[in-house]
């Protein structure tokens, strides 16, 4: 029984830690997944390295996009989309 309750500290920490990081980063990961399976041609993104411009082709053999910016166009790896800045991007403007 005195076994048990020294090891009771280490399950708790590792209970916090799974709550607090792991399940959290568990989440993101898969919401990133579905926002980049669920690209279309003529969305506005931004990469994760800031570059602006809009999908104007989805190729699924490679999991990869052309994004046609003001340069000309590029192809990305769909990755390498910020789900993060696409949604701020495309979300309406607040009227105050």
């Amino acid at each position: 029984m005195e076994g048990l309750g020294s090891f009771l500290p280490f399950i708790a920490i590792f209970a916090v830690m799974y709550f607090f990081m792991i399940a959290p980063q568990m989440k993101r990961a898969k919401q990133e997944k579905k926002f980049a399976s669920e690209l279309k041609r003529g969305d506005r993104v931004i990469t994760k390295s800031g570059m602006h411009g809009k999908v104007v082709e989805l190729n699924d053999k490679d999991n990869s996009c052309v994004i046609e910016t003001l340069a000309g166009k590029i192809k990305f790896d769909r990755s390498a989309i910020s789900m993060e800045m696409s949604r701020k991007l495309n979300a309406p403007a607040v009227v105050k």
